[in-house]
């Protein structure tokens, strides 16, 4: 993976606390004006990689496989749906056009879109418990969203698929 592009700022007012945030695909490392090259190429170093583990406990392991797909789906199917929601399979797959998610109730297949690999877990787990609950409500009636509300952030991770749809110009909308 490349090195991020680093911006150091420094500033008088700060006296000890160092810190570091994304600014796009810039990392920021805040630094007090009075520290030495020596100190600053360290505390560089050392935010890097506090950030790198921060953003890597972010994301959700489910990301890395289909397998690890269907293992936080049964989670998911246990914690939230009463184990009755049991897919045959669940696999990414390449970025769709206008979903994030689908499912085929018959087959009892779900197709998680790529461009989900990135977002936070819980909005990851917002997915494919409203793809779950498809498996016991086909439709988009009442009874289906009474399952998908059981998740506790549903409506915060609607809305983060919309900003996200609407920030990069997606059309992408809940089904």
């Amino acid at each position: 993976m490349a090195e991020p592009r680093v911006e150091v700022r420094r500033s008088p007012r700060r006296r000890r606390m160092v810190s570091a945030y994304r600014e796009g695909d810039t990392v920021v490392v805040l630094l007090p004006a009075r520290m030495t090259k020596g100190e600053e190429k360290h505390w560089v170093a050392e935010m890097l990689s506090r950030l790198q583990r921060s953003e890597t406990r972010r994301k959700s392991p489910a990301r890395t496989s289909d397998e690890a797909l269907m293992a936080r789906c049964a989670e998911l199917s246990a914690r939230y749906l009463d184990s009755l929601a049991e897919p045959v399979s669940v696999r990414w797959v390449p970025p769709m056009r206008t979903r994030w998610a689908s499912c085929t109730p018959t087959e009892g297949t779900i197709r998680v879109s790529e461009r989900l690999r990135e977002v936070p877990p819980w909005v990851l787990d917002y997915v494919l418990v409203h793809e779950l609950a498809h498996l016991l409500v086909p439709g988009h009636g009442k009874d289906f969203w009474e399952w998908v509300h059981r998740y506790p952030k549903t409506e915060r991770a609607m809305g983060y698929l919309e900003g996200l749809s609407a920030a990069a110009g997606l059309g992408i909308t809940e089904d």
